[in-house]
């Protein structure tokens, strides 16, 4: 069965909440359209779609992608067992200088796809975070950052200059909001179906309760 066939629109199936989702992922090309359906995982992106039963999906990640437009940006990748993928973010560009955040209906559309995966009873990888190595290589970036900035905040309080010590102090905290936030949410970890990573979803709107 072919995974992947030219564009076609997505079929309409069924309506209940979280079960459709579009962004666009560039200025360029049209949005990328997804709709969980009876029958699987439909989708159309970059000029092609496809329909993936829930049984041939391998493997969901989950992790927190911000940009310089966008703090709050959070990323899923959805792996097809032939090892085809597909990234759906939970923001959408309008204009070249502006990118929509969508919260609510990226975390709806997120946790309604881990209910049918649970329900379809298939053997999925499901990894929050990034890889093991890319983590590694961030976790030591920040500590190169942080041992520099000790050693020129110390030098400038030695030396008087107290008007660099406290734009250090401000980079600093910055730095370690920005570069620490991350870090702290994309931790490599296995989850559960019954156990989503929280810090790697959007926070849920205040009037809803799951």
């Amino acid at each position: 069965m072919s995974i992947s066939r030219p564009k076609q629109p997505v079929t309409a199936g069924d309506s209940s909440p979280g079960t459709r989702y579009t962004h666009r992922a560039s200025l360029v090309g049209s949005a990328h359209a997804f709709e969980l359906t009876d029958q699987g995982l439909s989708w159309e992106a970059r000029g092609r779609s496809g329909m993936w039963p829930y049984s041939d999906i391998a493997a969901i990640r989950l992790s927190y992608r911000p940009v310089s437009m966008q703090s709050r940006r959070f990323r899923a990748d959805v792996q097809h067992r032939s090892g085809q993928s597909l990234a759906i973010f939970s923001t959408s560009w309008q204009t070249i200088a502006l990118m929509v955040p969508q919260d609510g209906d990226f975390r709806a559309f997120i946790e309604q796809l881990h209910e049918r995966l649970k329900a379809a009873g298939g053997n999925v990888a499901l990894v929050g975070g990034i890889g093991p190595i890319a983590y590694a290589g961030g976790c030591l970036l920040l500590a190169l950052v942080a041992i520099a900035v000790v050693a020129l905040l110390a030098r400038a309080v030695a030396t008087g200059q107290f008007a660099a010590a406290l734009f250090l102090l401000g980079f600093t905290a910055l730095a370690g909001w920005q570069m620490g936030g991350f870090i702290w949410r994309n931790k490599p970890r296995r989850y559960s179906f019954d156990d989503l990573p929280q810090t790697l979803l959007p926070p849920r709107p205040r009037n809803q309760t799951k």
